[in-house]
């Protein structure tokens, strides 16, 4: 079965004078993988986002969506949360609909996943628009400095191991997928409208977990900055 849907692809700039930060290890690309365990045209997306996913400059985020599962194989991973955040980004960036392997870059533009030159190409020319708020980040709290624009404030865990899982049934049923930097929760912190604040972080559900944050402009929209642990 056939899971890949072409879309015309839509960037999202934003009105500004600000100049954008340049990707570093303090100020990363985002990089979001929509995926499914259940979907056969997954895999090479899935390896596509691991060649990547230690990259200094580079915020790795894999989301495993459940719109497969009736396939006959439920994600270990899945969740409906990462399902409705993927639907976000269809109408933010103005998708008819949803489709997997998609990678969502910065929240402003999307590829399909298993092809590696899009993926390469996006993230050499990711563009953040506006000079976002700096993030300070602690193990209990995160400063979010002053900026432009109404956004939100993500707080993301995801786990930094390779995880293997062997998938029974369903279209890739007999193999063992690895699996890096699965999101396991996102909460939002709260709103931010361009001032300092600063906002408690919840202790985590799960040992172990890596902590990202994002400043997104609403739902599906550009993402004005990102750090992680």
């Amino acid at each position: 079965m056939n899971h890949i849907y072409v879309f015309v692809l839509a960037a999202m700039p934003l009105a500004g004078a600000a100049t954008a930060h340049a990707a570093d290890a303090a100020h990363p690309t985002v990089v979001e993988l929509f995926q499914s365990q259940g979907c056969s045209s997954c895999p090479p997306a899935n390896a596509n986002f691991i060649a990547i996913a230690g990259r200094p400059d580079v915020l790795a985020l894999s989301w495993e969506v459940t719109y497969w599962d009736y396939l006959g194989w439920t994600d270990t991973f899945g969740d409906q949360k990462f399902t409705a955040r993927q639907y976000e980004y269809a109408r933010g960036l103005g998708h008819a609909e949803v489709f997997t392997p998609q990678i969502v870059v910065n929240g402003r533009t999307d590829v399909v996943g298993n092809h590696a030159d899009e993926l390469k190409n996006a993230i050499a020319s990711a563009d953040r628009g506006l000079g976002g708020p700096s993030l300070h980040l602690s193990e209990t709290e995160v400063e979010v400095g002053a900026g432009a624009g109404q956004a939100e404030v993500l707080l993301v865990r995801y786990d930094p191991n390779v995880l293997m899982v062997p998938i029974h049934h369903g279209e890739n049923g007999g193999i063992t997928l690895p699996h890096r930097n699965v999101v396991r929760q996102i909460l939002k912190l709260g709103p931010w409208d361009g001032a300092p604040r600063r906002y408690t972080l919840p202790p985590a559900h799960q040992a172990g977990l890596k902590t990202a944050i994002l400043v997104q402009l609403g739902k599906g929209g550009p993402i004005l900055a990102a750090a992680h642990s």
